[in-house]
Protein backbone atom coordinates (compact mmCIF):
# COMPACT_ATOMS: atom_id res chain seq x y z
CA UNK A 1 0.00 0.00 0.00
CA UNK A 2 1.21 4.06 -0.28
CA UNK A 3 0.62 6.22 1.29
CA UNK A 4 0.57 10.05 -0.19
CA UNK A 5 -1.45 12.96 1.05
CA UNK A 6 -3.57 14.53 -1.09
CA UNK A 7 -3.67 18.61 -2.20
CA UNK A 8 -7.70 18.82 -1.47
CA UNK A 9 -9.71 19.40 1.39
CA UNK A 10 -12.14 16.82 1.34
CA UNK A 11 -12.35 13.37 -1.01
CA UNK A 12 -16.34 13.17 -1.58
CA UNK A 13 -18.17 10.55 -2.90
CA UNK A 14 -20.25 11.45 -5.98
CA UNK A 15 -19.24 15.49 -6.28
CA UNK A 16 -16.50 14.64 -8.86
CA UNK A 17 -14.43 11.66 -9.57
CA UNK A 18 -10.46 11.24 -7.73
CA UNK A 19 -7.34 10.76 -9.60
CA UNK A 20 -5.17 8.21 -7.99
CA UNK A 21 -1.80 9.97 -6.43
CA UNK A 22 -0.41 6.50 -6.26
CA UNK A 23 -2.02 2.92 -6.48
CA UNK A 24 -0.98 -0.22 -5.74
CA UNK A 25 -1.93 -3.83 -6.77
CA UNK A 26 -3.58 -5.88 -3.73
CA UNK A 27 -2.44 -9.24 -5.32
CA UNK A 28 -4.95 -11.45 -6.22
CA UNK A 29 -7.86 -11.46 -4.02
CA UNK A 30 -11.69 -12.22 -4.38
CA UNK A 31 -16.38 1.96 -10.10
CA UNK A 32 -20.64 8.46 -14.24
CA UNK A 33 -23.65 9.23 -12.88
CA UNK A 34 -26.43 6.89 -10.97
CA UNK A 35 -29.77 6.03 -10.96
CA UNK A 36 -30.99 2.33 -11.56
CA UNK A 37 -27.49 2.08 -13.54
CA UNK A 38 -24.87 3.47 -11.02
CA UNK A 39 -21.09 2.64 -9.67
CA UNK A 40 -17.96 3.96 -6.40
CA UNK A 41 -16.99 7.63 -6.09
CA UNK A 42 -14.17 9.82 -6.75
CA UNK A 43 -12.62 13.03 -5.89
CA UNK A 44 -11.07 15.56 -7.89
CA UNK A 45 -12.60 18.49 -9.28
CA UNK A 46 -11.33 17.97 -12.96
CA UNK A 47 -12.92 14.72 -13.51
CA UNK A 48 -15.94 13.78 -15.43
CA UNK A 49 -19.09 11.96 -14.24
CA UNK A 50 -19.68 8.72 -16.08
CA UNK A 51 -22.73 7.73 -17.51
CA UNK A 52 -25.75 9.17 -16.24
CA UNK A 53 -28.09 9.52 -13.24
CA UNK A 54 -30.52 6.92 -14.70
CA UNK A 55 -29.83 3.83 -15.67
CA UNK A 56 -28.89 3.24 -19.58
CA UNK A 57 -29.74 -0.34 -20.76
CA UNK A 58 -29.67 -1.26 -24.54
CA UNK A 59 -30.00 -4.47 -25.42
CA UNK A 60 -27.29 -6.89 -26.43
CA UNK A 61 -27.15 -8.87 -29.49
CA UNK A 62 -24.82 -11.76 -27.67
CA UNK A 63 -26.68 -15.20 -26.65
CA UNK A 64 -24.04 -15.87 -23.66
CA UNK A 65 -24.99 -12.94 -21.68
CA UNK A 66 -28.50 -11.43 -20.69
CA UNK A 67 -28.08 -7.66 -19.82
CA UNK A 68 -30.06 -6.91 -16.32
CA UNK A 69 -33.10 -4.98 -17.13
CA UNK A 70 -31.98 -3.07 -13.42
CA UNK A 71 -29.38 -2.57 -10.52
CA UNK A 72 -31.06 -5.18 -8.11
CA UNK A 73 -30.70 -7.91 -10.87
CA UNK A 74 -27.02 -7.95 -10.56
CA UNK A 75 -27.19 -8.99 -7.03
CA UNK A 76 -28.07 -12.33 -4.83
CA UNK A 77 -30.86 -11.59 -2.47
CA UNK A 78 -28.70 -11.93 0.32
CA UNK A 79 -25.60 -9.34 -1.00
CA UNK A 80 -28.98 -7.03 -2.01
CA UNK A 81 -30.48 -7.09 1.44
CA UNK A 82 -26.49 -6.93 2.94
CA UNK A 83 -26.35 -3.40 0.50
CA UNK A 84 -29.69 -1.87 1.33
CA UNK A 85 -28.24 -1.83 5.07
CA UNK A 86 -25.00 -1.31 4.93
CA UNK A 87 -24.88 2.00 2.85
CA UNK A 88 -28.21 3.53 1.37
CA UNK A 89 -29.72 4.63 -1.18
CA UNK A 90 -28.90 2.53 -4.75
CA UNK A 91 -28.64 5.21 -6.91
CA UNK A 92 -28.63 8.78 -5.65
CA UNK A 93 -28.94 11.31 -8.25
CA UNK A 94 -25.73 13.10 -6.34
CA UNK A 95 -23.42 10.48 -6.74
CA UNK A 96 -21.46 11.18 -10.02
CA UNK A 97 -18.51 8.39 -8.83
CA UNK A 98 -16.81 7.08 -11.87
CA UNK A 99 -16.80 3.31 -11.99
CA UNK A 100 -12.69 3.15 -12.94
CA UNK A 101 -10.43 5.63 -13.23
CA UNK A 102 -8.83 3.61 -16.28
CA UNK A 103 -9.18 5.52 -19.68
CA UNK A 104 -9.24 2.57 -21.39
CA UNK A 105 -12.01 1.05 -19.65
CA UNK A 106 -13.94 4.10 -19.49
CA UNK A 107 -13.55 4.54 -23.09
CA UNK A 108 -15.06 0.89 -23.71
CA UNK A 109 -18.21 2.41 -21.02
CA UNK A 110 -19.24 5.38 -23.10
CA UNK A 111 -18.33 3.89 -26.47
CA UNK A 112 -22.02 3.81 -26.59
CA UNK A 113 -22.05 -0.16 -25.82
CA UNK A 114 -25.44 -1.54 -23.37
CA UNK A 115 -24.51 -0.68 -20.16
CA UNK A 116 -26.12 -0.49 -16.51
CA UNK A 117 -25.12 1.98 -14.09
CA UNK A 118 -25.45 1.51 -10.29
CA UNK A 119 -23.97 2.76 -7.46
CA UNK A 120 -24.40 2.91 -3.53
CA UNK A 121 -24.52 5.33 -0.51
CA UNK A 122 -25.11 9.42 -0.62
CA UNK A 123 -22.62 12.01 -1.86
CA UNK A 124 -20.10 11.31 0.89
CA UNK A 125 -16.61 10.07 1.57
CA UNK A 126 -17.81 6.19 1.57
CA UNK A 127 -19.07 4.35 -1.43
CA UNK A 128 -19.04 2.51 -4.64
CA UNK A 129 -20.09 2.51 -8.01
CA UNK A 130 -20.64 -0.07 -10.37
CA UNK A 131 -20.99 -0.53 -14.23
CA UNK A 132 -21.97 -3.70 -16.29
CA UNK A 133 -21.31 -3.37 -19.83
CA UNK A 134 -21.45 -5.53 -22.82
CA UNK A 135 -17.89 -6.54 -24.36
CA UNK A 136 -16.77 -9.07 -26.54
CA UNK A 137 -13.61 -11.74 -26.37
CA UNK A 138 -11.09 -9.29 -28.15
CA UNK A 139 -11.68 -6.90 -26.02
CA UNK A 140 -11.88 -8.41 -23.01
CA UNK A 141 -8.20 -10.03 -23.88
CA UNK A 142 -7.04 -6.55 -24.56
CA UNK A 143 -8.20 -5.06 -21.28
CA UNK A 144 -7.02 -8.09 -19.43
CA UNK A 145 -3.20 -7.18 -20.75
CA UNK A 146 -3.72 -3.19 -20.49
CA UNK A 147 -5.29 -3.29 -16.39
CA UNK A 148 -2.20 -6.22 -15.91
CA UNK A 149 0.57 -3.33 -17.23
CA UNK A 150 -1.55 -0.21 -15.44
CA UNK A 151 -0.35 -2.39 -12.14
CA UNK A 152 -3.70 -4.07 -11.11
CA UNK A 153 -3.41 -7.47 -9.68
CA UNK A 154 -5.32 -10.24 -12.28
CA UNK A 155 -6.48 -13.79 -11.78
CA UNK A 156 -8.52 -16.15 -13.50
CA UNK A 157 -12.12 -16.23 -11.94
CA UNK A 158 -14.99 -18.24 -12.76
CA UNK A 159 -15.30 -17.90 -16.74
CA UNK A 160 -13.48 -14.86 -16.96
CA UNK A 161 -10.22 -13.03 -14.74
CA UNK A 162 -10.53 -10.44 -12.05
CA UNK A 163 -8.21 -7.57 -11.49
CA UNK A 164 -7.84 -5.52 -8.42
CA UNK A 165 -5.71 -1.73 -7.20
CA UNK A 166 -5.84 -0.23 -3.73
CA UNK A 167 -4.64 2.72 -2.39
CA UNK A 168 -4.50 4.41 1.26
CA UNK A 169 -4.05 8.20 0.83
CA UNK A 170 -4.81 11.53 3.48
CA UNK A 171 -6.60 14.30 2.53
CA UNK A 172 -5.34 18.24 3.29
CA UNK A 173 -7.75 17.18 6.78
CA UNK A 174 -5.46 14.77 7.51
CA UNK A 175 -8.57 11.69 7.23
CA UNK A 176 -7.25 8.84 6.17
CA UNK A 177 -9.37 6.67 3.49
CA UNK A 178 -8.79 3.73 1.25
CA UNK A 179 -10.22 3.62 -2.39
CA UNK A 180 -9.67 0.86 -4.89
CA UNK A 181 -11.22 -0.55 -7.96
CA UNK A 182 -12.29 -4.10 -8.92
CA UNK A 183 -12.99 -5.44 -12.27
CA UNK A 184 -14.38 -8.69 -13.69
CA UNK A 185 -13.92 -9.66 -17.77
CA UNK A 186 -15.57 -12.30 -19.49
CA UNK A 187 -15.76 -12.94 -22.86
CA UNK A 188 -19.36 -11.10 -23.23
CA UNK A 189 -19.44 -8.44 -20.41
CA UNK A 190 -17.42 -6.22 -17.99
CA UNK A 191 -18.16 -5.08 -14.14
CA UNK A 192 -16.58 -2.10 -13.36
CA UNK A 193 -16.47 -1.07 -9.80
CA UNK A 194 -14.35 1.79 -7.69
CA UNK A 195 -15.03 2.04 -4.25
CA UNK A 196 -13.90 4.65 -1.59
CA UNK A 197 -14.01 3.80 2.27
CA UNK A 198 -16.27 0.67 1.46
CA UNK A 199 -15.42 -2.89 0.32
CA UNK A 200 -18.62 -5.03 0.72
CA UNK A 201 -16.52 -8.73 1.13
CA UNK A 202 -17.30 -11.05 -2.17
CA UNK A 203 -19.21 -8.16 -3.78
CA UNK A 204 -17.72 -8.41 -7.29
CA UNK A 205 -17.81 -12.38 -6.53
CA UNK A 206 -21.65 -12.14 -5.84
CA UNK A 207 -22.36 -10.22 -9.09
CA UNK A 208 -20.70 -12.89 -11.44
CA UNK A 209 -22.17 -15.68 -9.56
CA UNK A 210 -25.85 -14.01 -10.27
CA UNK A 211 -25.27 -13.05 -14.06
CA UNK A 212 -23.14 -15.77 -15.30
CA UNK A 213 -23.72 -18.54 -12.43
Amino acid sequence: MVTRRIGMPRLVVGVTAVVLIAAVATGCRPEGAPAPSGSPTSTTSSSTPGPSVTPTVTETPQAGFEMPAACEDIYSATMLASLQAANPPLNDPGVTMLSTQNADLLEVIHSGAPTLRCSWGKPSEYGLATNVTVIDAEQAASLVSTLGAAGFGCEPMGDGTVCRIEQKGVTLDDNEYTRGETHYLADDALVTTSWINFAPEGYTEDIVATLWG
